[in-house]
Order: structure tokens, then sequence, then C-alpha cells
């Protein structure tokens, strides 16, 4: 059975980087300091390989410490790969006189621009990649030839029987871990608060707890008394997985039985009292809920693993330099 729709996004996948260009200028033409890789004749050149690992850099940004060279590096030797690749596998689609029409390109083209919000953040979002309007849509050509190709030469297909097979083989992925609903009372305490604050907003915790052991209403409590968001829902939490909660408001949840409440627990946000509403236990995920998530996720393994040997028999009878 054949993934439907977005096949054209493993392209994408393997690639890794975002862009592509493929200067196709010829070899001799080209400076050899300028060059940084030459396939059969058409120059990827190091301005191309430079702003694509620039590209490729963007996307982690905020997300921890900077790049080390020998981070960048890597990047770059990996970059420079995927370009090679790419620049084969559209070489490729044009030996097979494979055509891609203005039409599909525009259509493909506006299909991306309708993920934006509206056209400043797409045109933003072309700045920051350095694209222009025709440069995206020769990108998407130069796409939309190498998915022919690869959908016309290589006939990726996932069977039902294979899916199954991994499925089998797979029981701990998929299985629904334990979760537990709970309700809460928070009263909170500022991190760098003294002990006589702490003190004051436990006791005031305290006061709550013995209206509930009383038989004092948990939600109604929680209205009134609870200084977290979730009071306005009578301090209900929905249903949460293990780590998802501080460690000591988790292990006390799913320590409870439904319809009890806790003792006091502390956690860095302050002082809390719990209620546990339901549990469900962790589950096995009938194959059918899961059938087309695993569909996708074996079309993506294979289109990968398929596309990689494809290339290489292409370099196999490749003339490519690197500089």
């Amino acid at each position: 059975m054949k993934a439907q729709g977005a096949r054209w996004f493993w392209v994408l996948v393997m690639a890794l980087v975002l862009g592509w260009f493929g200067s196709q200028a010829a070899a001799e033409k080209v400076p050899s300091e300028d060059k940084a890789a030459v396939v059969n004749g058409s120059v990827i050149t190091k301005a191309d390989l430079d702003r694509e690992v620039s590209r490729s850099q963007q996307r982690p940004a905020g997300m921890g410490k900077p790049l080390t060279g020998s981070q960048v590096s890597e990047i770059r030797k990996r970059v420079l790969k995927n370009l090679i690749d790419r620049e084969l596998l559209y070489q490729e689609s044009q030996k097979k006189g494979i055509k891609v029409d203005e039409a599909e390109v525009n259509e493909r083209f506006e299909v991306l621009k309708k993920r934006f919000p509206g056209e400043a953040e797409f045109q933003e979002w072309l700045s920051k990649m350095d694209l222009s309007e025709a440069g995206l849509k020769s990108l998407v050509g130069q796409n939309m030839a190498i998915q022919k190709l690869i959908d016309k030469h290589l006939k990726i297909t996932v069977s039902d029987k294979e899916m199954k097979a991994y499925y089998d083989s797979h029981p701990d992925s998929f299985k629904r871990p334990e979760q537990v609903r709970a309700s809460h009372i928070l009263i909170k305490v500022d991190p760098k608060a003294d002990e006589s604050q702490k003190a004051e907003a436990r006791k005031k915790l305290e006061k709550i707890l013995q209206k509930l052991q009383k038989g004092g209403d948990f939600a109604a409590l929680a209205k009134e008394s609870s200084e977290c968001p979730s009071s306005a829902k009578g301090g209900d939490l929905g249903y949460f997985g293990r780590g998802q909660m501080a460690k000591p408001f988790e292990d006390m949840a799913f320590a409870k039985k439904p319809g009890e409440f806790s003792e006091i627990v502390e956690t860095k946000f302050g002082y809390h009292v719990i209620k546990v509403v339901d549990k469900k236990p962790a589950t096995e995920m009938p194959f059918e809920d899961v059938k087309d998530r695993l569909e996708k996720y074996l079309m993506q393994e294979k289109y990968q693993k398929e596309v990689g040997l494809y290339v290489e028999k292409l370099k196999k009878k490749a003339k490519i330099q690197t500089f």
C-alpha cells in the first residue's frame, strides 16, 4: 500500500537542508578557488555551500550553546554531501527526460505559501532564507523533478504485512503509558522565601487540608483558595503521565487511589494537596489505531534507505571532484 500525500516532502527530508540551487555553471568558467565541488561538469560553488550552511544553522537558533568549530565543519561536510546527492538526482531526472510544467510548480508554490499566516510572514521567511520567489519556484521545480524520478524508478511502497511485522516486533513502541487524572490546591511559595514565609504558606494549606478531612468539597476549596490557574476548573489538571509534573507531585499522584487526597506535598512551586480523580493503566495500542502513523514512519525509513542506495549507484557512474 503506497503512502498518499506528502511524498514530495521526503525529498526535503533526505536533503536535510531547505534550499538548493545548483549553479550548473560550466566548470571551466569558475575559478578553482570558488568551487566547492564539480558534479559531472556542473559546479557547486563555495557561495552555494556557504548559503546552505548558513540556512542549516538557522534552524536550531536559541536551542543551546553556539556550535563549535568541529560541529560547523561536520555540518559543512554533510551539507556538501547533500548538495552533491541532489545535483546527481536532478541531473538524472533531466537525463530521463522528466519534465515539470509551470502550472505544477505554481500549484506547489501556492501550497507552500499558504503554510504562512500571511504575505508579510512569507516575505520575512524568504528574506531569512536568502531566497527570492523566483528562486523558491526554481527549487520547487527541481524538487518535483527529483520526486518524479524517484516515484518512477524506485516504486517505494509499504505493505500491510510489513507494518504488522514491525508492530509485532516492537511491542514497547505501541503502549500507552499509565496516566492519572488529578486535581490540586496550590499555595505558592516564592523561591527566595525565607523559612517564616514558607511556614506561613504551609499553615494556610494545613487549614484547607483540615476542611478536606472534615468532608469539605475539594473543587469548591480549590476555586476559593488555590493559587494555580487550574483553580477556575476546581483544580483539575486533566490526565498526565510520568515525567510531566514535578517529581514529588508525580510520585504522590501515582501513589494514591482514585478518590483519595494527599497530605501536603512540597515542590519548587510551593505546597500542594492533591486529589486523584481517575487512573488509566498502561495499555497496548491496537494495530488499527497506529496503522496510519506506522505507515508514514516506515515509508520515510524505506524512502531514505532506497534513495541513499540509488544515489550511491549514480555516484559510481559520476565524475565528482571536491575542493
